[in-house]
């Protein structure tokens, strides 16, 4: 199995940054809990208080498609929904 390394972007609306950040930290311990998680790590840009961005090592691509599979990213989804204005997410591979 390969080690998967996602990138994830998440910028808020400006009249939602404190809600999205209590929901995207709702996410952080039972996702570190989860077979196949090494890290997830959740930052904040020290000027741009809307943009979030999770950091995170899976040990492989299929245990990470059963998190996202999982009812904990179905409810922080409808719980922010209309509140992010923009979510990009990279799935990469470490090259050395």
């Amino acid at each position: 199995m390969t080690k998967l390394t996602i990138v994830a972007n998440i910028i808020a609306k400006a009249d939602k940054v404190e809600m999205v950040k209590t929901e995207l930290l709702k996410l952080i311990d039972i996702t570190r809990s989860e077979e196949g998680c090494i890290n997830y790590d959740l930052h904040q840009d020290s000027e741009n208080k809307a943009h979030f961005l999770f950091y995170e090592n899976w040990e492989s691509r299929e245990l990470w498609q059963i998190h996202m599979g999982n009812k904990h990213l179905a409810d922080y989804m409808v719980a922010t929904e209309g509140a992010v204005e923009q979510f990009i997410l990279n799935e990469m591979s470490q090259i050395e």
